[in-house]
């Protein structure tokens, strides 16, 4: 179990990493002057790639969880636990909107600002102390 419970804290921590920078190369993409072609399609590719690497990452980090919790039977039945689960699905959703954010930059749709984009890399972070919190101190 120990090894399984290591392995999750790698992929979550190299999840969240990715989390993390994705939504930094949205707020360059929304300060990218009109006519900067170039520029736009570096920080794409490097959106792109990161996205990708990132959904590799949250792949193994979400099985190993469910192993913990389906095979081990930890946090089973805990409210701690239920409050887990929710902020794991809340980020699974955050990865998503970074997908779809992603679609919507590359077709140029996009309407959101680069302020708009600060704010919304802030959300990981608050994802991953609530995580971290519950799963440490197990409030309840």
């Amino acid at each position: 179990m120990l090894w399984v419970k290591a392995f999750h804290i790698v992929f979550v921590a190299s999840w969240f990493a990715g989390l993390f920078y994705l939504p930094r190369i949205f707020v360059n993409l929304a300060m990218v002057p009109p006519g900067s072609s170039a520029e736009r399609e570096r920080l794409l590719l490097m959106a792109r790639k990161l996205l990708r690497f990132t959904t590799l990452l949250a792949v193994p980090a979400v099985a190993l969880g469910l192993w913990l919790f389906l095979g081990y039977g930890i946090g089973r039945g805990a409210g701690w636990m239920h409050a887990k689960l929710a902020v794991v699905v809340l980020t699974i959703g955050y990865h998503h909107a970074c997908a779809v954010l992603l679609r919507k930059l590359a077709h140029g749709s996009s309407t959101r600002s680069h302020q708009w984009f600060r704010f919304f890399n802030e959300l990981p972070v608050l994802f991953l102390v609530a995580a971290v919190v519950l799963v440490t101190v197990k409030p309840f």
